[in-house]
């Protein structure tokens, strides 16, 4: 479970104080799915930065599986965060350098895994359609195809919660219900949890739970 309480997360821009989150609480069930929608600006990509343990609240707790993880020393944390969440950002961010397979295993390189990591990468590529792309470089792919293996790639540590930041973003319509297909059968086979953020209130209605953000403020959507 994620327990959010009270969180608020300001900055300062040009001498005036900015809520980019401002004193947000909710909950996400273990094996839940919810979507937050929002327009650019609204503070949701931060809010998911909140939870996922990368950017430092100014306060408020987020609580997962128990765990207050902001209490955790940065060392305790970033171990934390590499067993047990996952994330997709709004911009692929894959390694130039490497192929799509060796992008798709990098996160592997953290940490302990016991498996067949190149296996389960072409297995994660063949998921979301890009058996016949492993050994192409980024500069070779399309932006839906980064998107693709970025989106493989968050799934090769087995999370058990994934933050996904607007992650059809740049796909064709036809390959969003692809992906959206994956985090369904991962989040009611795999029980993995999922918050989505997302602009398309199409798929934001996809979560079991909708949220809406204006103005760093979370409600229920339809409230």
């Amino acid at each position: 479970m994620i327990e959010v309480t009270n969180l608020i997360k300001s900055y300062d821009i040009n001498g005036q104080m900015l809520k980019a989150v401002d004193n947000v609480s909710f909950t996400v069930e273990k094996g839940g799915m919810v979507s937050i929608i929002g327009h650019s600006g609204s503070g949701k990509t931060t809010l998911l930065s909140l939870i996922g343990g990368l950017t430092r609240p100014n306060s408020g707790e987020v609580i997962i599986e128990g765990q207050n993880i902001w209490s955790m020393s940065d060392d305790n944390l970033s171990e934390f965060r590499n067993k047990k969440i996952s994330f997709i950002y709004q911009f692929s961010s894959l390694i130039p350098t490497l192929t799509s397979v060796e992008n798709i295993m990098l996160p592997t390189a953290f940490g302990t895994f016991t498996e067949d990591r190149e296996g389960y990468a072409r297995e994660l590529l063949k998921v979301v359609g890009l058996e016949d792309k492993v050994s192409s470089y980024p500069s070779h792919l399309s932006g839906g195809q980064q998107r693709r293996v970025a989106i493989a790639r968050a799934f090769i540590n087995r999370p058990d919660i994934l933050l996904a930041d607007e992650p059809t973003g740049d796909l064709d319509e036809e390959t969003e219900k692809e992906v959206i297909d994956l985090f369904h059968t991962m989040n009611q086979e795999k029980g993995v949890t999922i918050v989505i953020v997302t602009h398309n209130k199409d798929i934001a209605l996809q979560a079991k739970k909708q949220f809406k953000m204006t103005n760093g403020i979370l409600s229920v959507m339809g409230e």
